[in-house]
């Protein structure tokens, strides 16, 4: 049982110290959004990536109604 507790331990340190590092690794300049912005094509991939979010949305709603049919379908 001590020897789960100490890797939780190691394994939440070296999560810690990875998270620190890339934050701090992280640079002020995005120049690719930079350039997308400048040029106008960022609100393009916006638009694909909120198109694909909620077709995702979508789909998951309509799946939920199909289970939840076919549960109400099995009870009876």
């Amino acid at each position: 049982m001590l020897n789960m507790k100490l890797l939780k331990k190691i394994v939440l340190l070296l999560f810690i110290v990875f998270a620190a590092t890339t934050a701090f690794a992280q640079d002020d300049k995005v120049e690719m959004a930079n350039v997308m912005r400048s040029n106008g094509k960022i609100y393009i991939v916006v638009t694909i990536c909120l198109t694909i979010l909620v077709g995702l949305f979508f789909y998951v709603f309509t799946l939920d109604r199909k289970i939840s049919k076919f549960e109400k379908s099995n009870k009876e």
